[in-house]
């Protein structure tokens, strides 16, 4: 009997051995190899816990330091959301990491150079968790969007230490670590953040910490995405916002202007009793009675710091963000004649949080109308870069698919957003269906962190968002010549479009959201004056084609064949369901119709004046307002540019009526808002609807940039110096190098200024009176030193040029516009 007993005990040590070891290697091959070893997820508590209102978890572990260091490196990742400290400092400067993903298939994690704070002596790493993404709870009381739990809050880490002798010490996370409830007692990504400083452990974070009372961690499995570095640029504090003099609205009320919407979170001062609680309500908008309003973004979310009671206290949150122009101070006084008052606010600042992507571009104009546009688009962009594009800082948070195509090159003109893309097509990756019936499908969202239920399916499957998997990584391509972005992304883009013929009916798609937000009788929401069907396939047709070029590129001939021949189908297809030859008009002749086919090569070459007619009538016909939507107005704007016709798009511009960008201004906007007319129950930090960035650089700059051209013509300077303005100036810092295209247009003539980056050619074309007599750096263009060839088109001479600095003088041409 004792045998046996002892057999099976044998037996059970195997088993529990075995599933150990094979938990390991799963653990480091998911870990991958710039994370290898034995490092172990840790938690506070269980998998399964429910908790709501426990603090979020704070996590250490002591080390010493004997001997010289030649380098000592850091990994680490925690979820939803991790900050790093050592020795009482923070590690890094990045906020909000790691970046959002699909946790079950994607988790990243951090690398930092921690040489300089490792030498001799005696250390403490620390670890506070927030929830992000990653745990969003229903909380009652709190502004949530939706509820998805992936675990508790959990972190894995390994700090190698290599020494100058060549030995190594590794301090990685397992069950030797120790854990305690932190400050943070309540943290939403959602809802806001509120902090209790007397329950912060003084010291917690350093060595020599007496950390007696702390109980052991919890390891626990790994959420079961793969570990993979960091690909977005960090998320930091980029700027920061000092408000108006304060406004008293009521006893113990104060409100504060920043002057700018921003995405980020309030730092304050403060000095007062111990637990007395300050209470900060951000919001994009004002009530009549001055108080702030979440109308627009989201309601009830707020922030709360209560005091430690010990001099003065500086905070801001650390796990949650949010859109907001005002501040609204409750529980404290500014009033330096208080006595003794619970709490006194010495300080407040606006920080906005966002992506560290270099700024690429700039823009500026004799126009100021055209300079705060720019403006206002460019700042909901920087609210929108998160780790993903998102939609609006505050109400969703969520990475709608369509702004990341649609907006692609307006984008990568501002900054250099190649790292967030390569997040964005990870999560576009991760969140395509597998298998089923709907196959290859990718959603509207991405990473899809919540399903609408089946009656809003439209929000789920719509062409015109899921097609960011095919044309998105097309644009890049275009924009910066990195064709890894192809070949990396090929077998999503392929599936995705076997997908949308399997839902095409003799070649029309006619489903899904159309374009969204169009300016029609009802308020805005799904299209309204263009039939689903035109976009939906028309996007389609744009995907087929996208498809077959990036075949070419891949050496995939067969493939790029078939989708050429799809690609002819579907266009014989639209054109037969949707062309009114005896109108010259789409469907039913909107914006959006018009302008689609045009930008896409849909209409025959006989039809293409007339279906231009029809787009320009209407556009006059709404005295030069939009009417195009989410998706449409993209397309007006290609259209109208690439026709000739930017005439039409500096009147629509002008504008300062609803809708326009002009009305949003007269408004007081200082972000792109999410309505044309700025309707203040929509967000007021949206940039779906800035089509008009990409034209002030490829349009009016003229800075074209594509490197699916021959070489020669990757860069292709053509400004247009319209009428009606005195000066444009831009630059773009491209993957060739800075590009500057300059033009100042007097009565008769225009001067032009170019830089074409070293080691680069570029193809410039002027449109002029007289294209035989432009001069370049003062001589007939087919003299000047760096040119390399010309030839005149019609009213435009094309020069083909190297790398320098190119002074064009050109007689202004007589036509629309110019």
């Amino acid at each position: 009997m004792r045998i046996k007993s002892v057999l099976l005990a044998v037996v059970f040590l195997v088993l529990v051995s075995a599933f150990w070891n094979a938990r390991c290697r799963a653990q480091s091959a998911a870990t991958g190899k710039d994370f290898p070893g034995a490092a172990q997820w840790i938690a506070a508590y269980p998998t399964d816990a429910e908790q709501g209102d426990e603090p979020l978890p704070l996590f250490r572990h002591s080390l010493s330091i004997r001997k010289p260091v030649r380098r000592a490196t850091l990994r680490i990742s925690g979820l939803g959301q991790y900050a790093a400290r050592i020795d009482g400092r923070k590690i890094g400067d990045s906020e909000l990491t790691p970046g959002w993903s699909d946790y079950r298939k994607t988790i990243y994690y951090d690398s930092y150079d921690l040489t300089r704070e490792l030498q001799r002596g005696d250390h403490a790493l620390g670890i506070a968790l927030g929830n992000g993404m990653y745990r969003v709870r229903k909380t009652k009381g709190r502004y949530t969007k939706f509820a998805s739990v992936y675990g508790p809050p959990q972190c894995i880490a390994q700090l190698t230490i290599e020494y100058a002798d060549g030995s190594h010490q590794e301090l990685l996370t397992d069950a030797s670590w120790k854990t305690a409830p932190g400050p943070i007692v309540f943290t939403s990504i959602y809802g806001g953040e509120d902090y209790d400083a007397r329950r912060d452990p003084s010291g917690w974070d350093r060595a020599g910490f007496n950390d007696s009372a702390w109980k052991p961690v919890l390891t626990v499995p790994s959420p079961g995405g793969q570990l993979r570095s960091e690909l977005s640029a960090p998320i930091r504090v980029m700027k920061s916002y000092a408000p108006a003099a304060p406004r008293a609205i009521k006893p113990g009320v104060i409100v504060y202007d920043l002057g700018q919407n921003i995405a980020g979170w309030p730092e304050i001062e403060v000095s007062g009793q111990p637990g007395a609680t300050l209470k900060i309500i951000p919001g994009e908008l004002l009530k009549e009675d001055g108080t702030v309003s979440q109308r627009s973004s989201g309601s009830p979310a707020w922030f709360s710091y209560t005091l430690r009671g010990e001099g003065v206290e500086r905070w801001h949150p650390r796990f949650s963000y949010y859109g907001f122009r005002y501040l609204q101070v409750e529980g404290a006084t500014v009033a330096p004649d208080a006595v003794n008052p619970p709490v006194r606010l010495l300080a407040l600042r606006g920080q906005a949080v966002h992506s560290s992507a270099p700024a690429v571009g700039s823009f500026e104009s004799s126009d100021p109308l055209l300079n705060r546009i720019h403006a206002l688009i460019q700042r909901a962009i920087e609210n929108n870069s998160e780790s993903i594009f998102t939609d609006c800082p505050h109400r969703e948070k969520l990475g709608w698919l369509e702004e990341t195509h649609l907006l692609a090159s307006s984008l990568l003109y501002d900054y250099d957003f190649r790292s967030l893309f390569a997040a964005t097509f990870q999560n576009i990756a991760d969140a395509q269906r597998e298998s089923g019936e709907k196959a290859g499908m990718v959603p509207e969202v991405a990473p899809q962190y919540v399903v609408f239920e089946p009656k809003y399916d439209v929000f789920n499957d719509s062409p015109e968002w899921g097609s960011a998997a095919v044309l998105a990584p097309w644009y890049v391509y275009q924009q910066t010549g990195d064709l890894s972005t192809l070949s990396s992304n090929y077998t999503v883009m392929k599936r995705y479009v076997d997908y949308l013929h399997s839902r095409a009916q003799n070649g029309i798609v006619s489903y899904g959201l159309g374009d969204w937000y169009d300016i029609g009788p009802a308020a805005p929401g799904v299209a309204q004056l263009t039939s689903p069907g035109v976009t939906s396939t028309a996007i389609y047709y744009q995907d087929l084609r996208v498809l077959a070029s990036t075949a070419k590129l891949l050496g995939k001939t067969e493939d790029a064949e078939a989708s050429e021949r799809e690609a002819a189908s579907v266009a014989a297809a639209f054109n037969a369901r949707f062309f009114d030859a005896s109108a010259h008009r789409y469907d039913h002749g909107s914006q959006t119709a018009q302008a689609m086919p045009l930008a896409l090569g849909l209409v025959t070459a006989e039809e293409r004046a007339n279906v231009l007619d029809v787009l320009v009538s209407d556009i006059r016909a709404y005295q030069n307002h939009v009417t195009a939507g989410d998706i449409g107005f993209h397309y007006v704007v290609k259209a109208l540019s690439e026709t000739g016709r930017d005439d039409v798009l500096l009147d629509m511009l002008k504008r300062t009526d609803a809708p326009s960008y002009g009305d949003q201004l007269e408004k007081g906007a200082t972000a792109l808002t999410e309505a044309w007319e700025a309707n203040p129950t929509s967000s007021q930090d949206h940039f779906m609807l800035g089509h008009a960035e990409e034209w002030f650089y490829r349009g009016l700059g003229g800075i074209d940039v594509d490197f699916t051209r021959k070489e020669n013509e990757r860069i292709l300077l053509h400004p247009c110096a319209l009428a009606g303005l005195g000066w444009v100036r831009t630059h773009y810092d491209s993957t060739l190098g800075r590009i500057d295209s300059n033009w100042k247009r007097g009565a008769a003539q225009t001067d032009y200024e170019f830089v074409v980056p070293t080691g680069a050619t570029a193809t410039l074309q002027i449109e002029s009176g007289q294209p035989e007599a432009i001069t370049i750096n003062g001589k007939p263009a087919n003299h000047a030193a760096g040119v390399l060839g010309s030839h005149i088109e019609g009213k435009a001479v094309r020069v083909v040029v190297g790398s320098g600095h190119y002074n064009v003088l050109a007689r202004n041409p007589s036509q629309p516009g110019l």
